[in-house]
Parts: structure tokens; sequence; C-alpha cells
């Protein structure tokens, strides 16, 4: 398993803008209110991950104070990160196409409804950001060069 790449994020992001520009424009008019629950759950989503990326890095690095890691559980919080990267990037494509549809309308509601989907933008962008520090934070730092390699005679 390697690390995320950005370009698998990117093309998800694109392809939930288009089909969130697509829902958007043909149900508007028998939607409810945007919500505010799924901004606050991704943002509450990113904040825990953050949390977590400055906790396993200290542990990692072993700074005084801090518990050793384990090994198992900085997999586990891999396997969180790269699944949290996806979904955030579908949820920030989701709710750009929501917003630029939203932008370009020009009625009371859709008004409205600007502020909880850019809030969600910005919640999915900062869960994205917060997945992928998660992921860096569980790498395993490189030793530093031994100035011998084993098996080498030096004479």
């Amino acid at each position: 398993m390697g690390p995320t790449k950005l370009s698998s994020l990117v093309v998800a992001a694109l392809a939930a803008a288009a089909i969130g520009w697509l829902v958007i424009s043909s149900w508007y008019v028998r939607m409810p209110v945007l919500p505010w629950l799924p901004s606050v759950t991704l943002a509450a989503l990113a904040v825990l991950e953050g949390y977590a990326a400055i906790n396993t890095r200290a542990r990692i690095e072993r700074q005084p104070g801090q518990d050793p890691v384990d090994p198992l559980l900085v997999a586990k919080f891999v396997v969180l990160a790269k699944a949290s990267a996806l979904a955030g990037a579908i949820f920030a494509g989701f709710y750009a196409g929501l917003v630029l549809w939203l932008f370009i309308q020009q009625t009371r509601a859709a008004t409205n409804d600007l502020p909880a989907a850019s809030g969600g933008l910005v919640a999915a962008v900062a869960l994205v950001m917060a997945a992928l520090w998660l992921e860096r934070a569980c790498r395993v730092p490189e030793r530093p060069e031994d100035p011998e390699v084993p098996g080498e005679r030096t004479d």
C-alpha cells in the first residue's frame, strides 16, 4: 500500500462536482434547505484526524512524555487516513458543484443555501488536508546512514 495519490483525489473530486451540479440542477426545487450537520461532521472528523496526526508523529519520534506507538494502531490510522482523504475529496467535489450552481442562481433560496454549502466545502477540504497529514505522520522516519556497511571490512 503506497501513499495516497493526489491525482486520485482530484479525479474523485471532479467526478463528484459534476454529479453535485447535476443533482442540484435537476432536483433543487424539491429539496429541503441544505443542513449544516454534514459540514459539522466533516469538520469534527478533520479536527480528530489532525489531533491523531500530531499525537502519532510525537509517539513515532519518541518525544519525551509520550508512550511508545503501537504498530497496529498506526496501520489502522493509515487506513483511516486513506479512506478519509478519498471521502473528503468526494464531499469537497460534491459541495464545490453545489456552491458553483448556487452562486450562479439569483434566487433567495439559493442565497440562503450558499453558506451551508460553502461551509461543507471548507470542512471537506479540511478533512482531506487532515487525512493527508495523518497519513504522512504515520510514516516511519528514515534512520541516519550507518558509516559502516555490515559485512564490509575496513582495514
